[in-house]
Formats: C-alpha cells, sequence, structure tokens
C-alpha cells in the first residue's frame, strides 16, 4: 500500500516537472517574437523623433521663442525693410522680399539678384510667398496680427521689430538664422569703438548746438521721436543734446516750414527720397529755394547735409547707424 502511495507521488511530481517545463519553453519563445517586433518598432520611430529634433531649433528674439528649421536658407521677407538692411550688412541673399514703389530700392541690388517681389511693404502677396516654400519668414511689428497669421500658415514667421531701439537685436535675429554670429559680433565691436572715437571729434563742438535729423515727405517735412530714425544715434550714442522740439515729438510728426523756422537748428541732416515723391520729385528743390528756409542758421552757415546716408534706409538698423556714423564724423568732426 505504501509502496503504490510512493510510486504515485513519483509520477505526480514527474508530470507537474514536465508541464512546468514546458510553459516555461511557451514563454520563452513568445519572448523572442515580441523583443524583435518592439525593437522594429523602436527602429522605425526614434529616427523620426531625432530627425525633427535635429531638423528644428528654437530661437529667443525679444524675450519669444520661435521654432524654425535647423538650416533656414530659403528667407523670405515680407514687410521689414529692417531685415534687408541687416541682410544687406550679412550678404545674406534673399528668397524673396518686399518692394518699395514696385521695385527693389537700388541700395538690396545685392541681396536681391534673385530675389522674388513679394509685393509692396505693406501689403505682401501670400500666394507668391506660398510658393516659394520659405524655411522663414522675417514679417514686420507693423503688420496687423490678421497679416502675421497668414504668413505662419505659410512658415515659421518671426515679426521683426521696426523700433530703432531693438536693432541690435534685429541683428542677431538674422545673424542666428544664418549662422554668422561671429560676423555680426565682430562687426557691433567694431561699431562702438567707431563710435568712442567718434565722440570726441563730433561732441566737443556739437554737443549744445541744435542738430537735427528729418525727412522730407511731399510738402512736409517730418520730425522723429528721440527713439527713432537717426535720433538715438545723435543724442543717446553721440551724446547730443535733445531739442525741446524732439523731445516733444511722439514717434513721427509732420511740421510747416514756418514752425521749423523757429526752431532755427545749427545743423540739419535731411532725408529726401524719390521713391517717396514721385508726383513732384522737385520738392526738395522747392524747399530749398523757399526764403524761410534759405533764412535758417543751418541753411546760412553751410550746416545742411542731405542724402548723407542712401535715402530709403530706415534710420534705426545696423547698416543705418554705421553709414551715419561714419557721415557724422566726416560732416562735423573736427
Amino acid at each position: 500500500m505504501k509502496q503504490r502511495f510512493w510510486q504515485f507521488a513519483l509520477i505526480s511530481v514527474m508530470v507537474f516537472l514536465l508541464a512546468a517545463c514546458g510553459s516555461a519553453k511557451q514563454e520563452g519563445a513568445t519572448d523572442n517574437k515580441t523583443a524583435p517586433t518592439s525593437q522594429q518598432e523602436t527602429g522605425q520611430s526614434q529616427p523620426a523623433a531625432t530627425e525633427t529634433a535635429k531638423g528644428t531649433r528654437e530661437i529667443t528674439y525679444l524675450g519669444k521663442t520661435y521654432t524654425v528649421p535647423e538650416k533656414a536658407e530659403n528667407i523670405v521677407v515680407a514687410g521689414s525693410i529692417e531685415s534687408m538692411e541687416d541682410a544687406l550688412v550679412l550678404g545674406t541673399n534673399l528668397t524673396g522680399a518686399s518692394s518699395v514703389g514696385g521695385s527693389f530700392p537700388q541700395m538690396f541690388a545685392e541681396i536681391t539678384k534673385t530675389a522674388t517681389d513679394i509685393g509692396q511693404k505693406q501689403q505682401p502677396n501670400f500666394e507668391t510667398m506660398l510658393k516659394l516654400k520659405p524655411d522663414v519668414i522675417l514679417g514686420s511689428t507693423k503688420f496687423p496680427a490678421d497679416k502675421t497669421e497668414k504668413m505662419e500658415k505659410i512658415a515659421p514667421t518671426i515679426p521683426v521689430s521696426h523700433k530703432a531701439v531693438d536693432w541690435e537685436a534685429n541683428l542677431l535675429l538674422l545673424a542666428e538664422l544664418t549662422g554668422q554670429q561671429d560676423k555680426a559680433n565682430e562687426l557691433l565691436q567694431q561699431y562702438k569703438k567707431d563710435l568712442e572715437a567718434a565722440k570726441p571729434k563730433i561732441g566737443a563742438e556739437y554737443k549744445d548746438k541744435k542738430v537735427i535729423a528729418l525727412r522730407l515727405r511731399g510738402l512736409e517735412l517730418c520730425l522723429y521721436a528721440e527713439s527713432v530714425f537717426f535720433n538715438p544715434t545723435l543724442y543717446d550714442e553721440l551724446g547730443l543734446t535733445v531739442p525741446a522740439e524732439i523731445k516733444a515729438t511722439k514717434k513721427q510728426e509732420i511740421i510747416s516750414i514756418e514752425k521749423f523756422s523757429e526752431i532755427n537748428p545749427d545743423v540739419i541732416f535731411l532725408q529726401f527720397a524719390e521713391s517717396e515723391n514721385k508726383k513732384n520729385v522737385k520738392i526738395l528743390e522747392e524747399l530749398q529755394n523757399n526764403p524761410i528756409w534759405k533764412n535758417l542758421d543751418a541753411v546760412k552757415n553751410n550746416k545742411v547735409f542731405i542724402n548723407v546716408v542712401d535715402p530709403d534706409a530706415q534710420g534705426g538698423t545696423f547698416w543705418s547707424k554705421q553709414q551715419f556714423l561714419k557721415a557724422a564724423v566726416e560732416k562735423l568732426g573736427s
């Protein structure tokens, strides 16, 4: 009886062990099939994620972060003449750009040789931009939100500041997009050296003189606020005294020749662009023949300097500032 019991027990143990072994093999076979499938899926998804990560990058500009392609080769400038001036400095050929009066200003000839006209700076053509397949669009903070949103549907869009105080950030933005940070930094350092050298040449004689920069548009003289146009260079950087009339100016204001004669500047930097005065290209000549104009101290002392910088220049960009500084030293330097 005992012998049968032990025989039965032994058989039960053997059956249990065989069952356990078979189960282990089956699980092992299942694991071997599952593992390659998992690796295969990882092999498909991982490179895509890596490619996406490598294909884009983030750029921070004026406190906001933008996601742009790692290589921004096809750049379209829509409305931001400031960016076109920065492209001129860095030698960046544009894929598309805004025109002024139906054509690209001559000062941008070098960077628009192969560029497509995307329409007037105030009214870009979205269909034309779409066909160009840009990597990045440099818009303008002057644009209303709906225009910027339309451009964002075409490509990553960065609204570039039109404010003169942001000139350095604007240059560094394009430099970062095009991989020319070293060149931009070298240019900025050189400008600051030139500025320091210019201060004693100009400041000693003109610090307390009335020096004013303005534009002639149509029959109107345009004054600019202290932080606009060439004014930051004159007053902030070169340290000249800000005339009370400039301090009172908000952004841009039209002033009559009679009212301007009351300011009676010692020095005038006058900008006149034919592209803005096509209806009356002789307006500058008419101004110069005006008796009130002739009676100004600056005119009588031959201290009126016309278009010392290309008249299509914005004034508040690196290129404009660099050119204006050179001209100021040449005209006023002792």
